[in-house]
């Protein structure tokens, strides 16, 4: 059963994932996003890794696939956009998407999945707060400190803008 069930989210994670790159309407691709970030989150979740599932559902179904919609819907002349290629763009582009997916299927075959789905790990939550708290607090910190300069120097460009 378990098997069934990993193929099955691993179909609905590439099938809406292609539609969301193949779809001629953004809303259609943002709502097979919608299904991909769930599909990817289920993987999370199958593979023993619980607390970056309800992160991935939190942060990208809840903030920015939300934020997606709301910038389609509010764009009134999105219909207008006309978007060309040249046959270098595509070129490179086919050629990066073909490394792309050898090196991801070399990478899948070679995992050994159901083995690793099939360990239940120790407490995930638990152990991910002990490494931010205590083995990695500095650069936790550091970090968040320097998004703190980001957000304000964000607001001061913003600002000097009026």
């Amino acid at each position: 059963m378990a098997t069934v069930t990993f193929w099955l989210i691993i179909l609905l994670t590439v099938f809406s994932a292609l539609i969301v790159v193949g779809s001629s309407q953004l809303i259609y691709s943002a709502v097979a996003l919608l299904f991909t970030f769930v599909g990817v989150a289920s993987l999370y979740i199958f593979l023993w890794a619980d607390f970056i599932g309800v992160v991935q559902i939190v942060i990208y179904v809840g903030g920015i696939l939300i934020l997606v919609i709301f910038g389609i819907m509010l764009t009134n002349k999105i219909t207008s956009v006309r978007i060309s290629h040249t046959s270098v763009q595509r070129g490179a582009g086919a050629a990066a998407v073909v490394v792309l997916f050898i090196l991801l299927v070399t990478m899948i075959l070679k995992t050994p999945w159901l083995e690793i789905a099939a360990v239940e790990p120790d407490q995930t939550v638990a152990s991910i707060g002990k490494m931010l708290m205590i083995d990695y607090l500095l650069p936790f910190e550091i970090t968040s400190v320097l998004l703190l300069g980001a957000l304000i120097g964000a607001a001061m460009l913003a600002r000097r803008g009026r």
